[in-house]
């Protein structure tokens, strides 16, 4: 069998490839047609893809309505941009659809867990970030504190994933352990399988908050930058620039710090 890290760089390389060619000859999406900053105006509400199932980003509370730090994004936008944060639609999506509902004009913006990239920077454009995530690690051992802690511990990833290879860099001497999905993840460490699962703090924030057994160590062993995805062109500059101006003056004044605070992100 072809070893892990040979099998994710391989699959990275396909990906890679594969959505060059598809750009190059112009396969991949739909012609963008993302509403207007007058057309949002006249409208008088803006609509905004979340997530529904990411705690502490955004989640359902028991009652079932929409929480969370890209909840308060997207009202703070709404009340900035409209006078009233109830002046948005948010509309909850699936991690596969959420360039695909901005790309075929379902919503106005993304504020979704949606990270940087190149390949994604090719068809939408992105906001100043607004939260820094990266790697962490979580365990249901207590004695488990530092860093040096998880070498030669077996650690659970999402394979393929980018975190595999950060695992190598930071911990070379431990022992991954490939699942397919995050549930599998968490089954294996609950079996006592593996000592600690790494993915991105955010989502082991989340875990965190839901069940209290877990220790959360927010090491940052990478680091990668969340981002409001807006579309491309010159037909939407005013949208753009709107959007960066407030998540700037969130910096600025303290806001967006204190939010990040609130929802228990490290």
């Amino acid at each position: 069998m072809m070893p892990l890290d040979l099998r994710v760089k391989t699959l990275q390389r396909c990906k890679v490839l594969g959505l060059s060619l598809l750009l190059a000859n112009g396969f991949f999406w739909p012609k963008l047609q993302a509403a207007e900053w007058s057309t949002i105006e006249k409208r008088d509400f803006l609509k905004i893809a979340v997530k529904d199932n990411t705690r502490p980003l955004g989640f359902r509370e028991r009652e079932g309505r929409l929480q969370g730090l890209e909840i308060d994004l997207a009202k703070q936008l709404a009340l900035e941009l409209l006078g009233s944060p109830e002046k948005v639609q948010l509309e909850p999506v699936k991690n596969q659809d959420r360039l695909k509902v901005l790309l075929e004009e379902q919503v106005d913006l993304v504020i979704a867990r949606l990270t940087i990239t190149p390949g994604r920077s090719r068809l939408v454009d992105f906001s100043d970030y607004y939260y820094l995530d990266g790697t962490g690690l979580i365990t249901l051992q207590p004695d488990l504190k530092r860093l040096a802690d998880f070498q030669n511990q077996a650690i659970g990833v999402i394979n393929p994933s980018d975190t595999i290879a950060v695992l190598r860099s930071q911990l070379p001497q431990a022992r991954l352990v490939g699942v397919a999905s995050y549930e599998e993840g968490l089954a294996l460490l609950e079996q006592g399988k593996i000592q600690a699962f790494a993915a991105d703090n955010s989502l082991l924030t989340g875990w965190a908050q839901d069940d209290p057994r877990y220790y959360h160590l927010p090491f940052f062993l990478s680091g990668t930058a969340l981002a409001i995805a807006m579309p491309r062109g010159l037909a939407y500059q005013e949208l753009r620039q709107k959007v960066n101006e407030a998540v700037r003056r969130w910096r600025t004044n303290g806001w967006l710090r204190e939010r990040v605070r609130y929802w228990g992100l490290p």
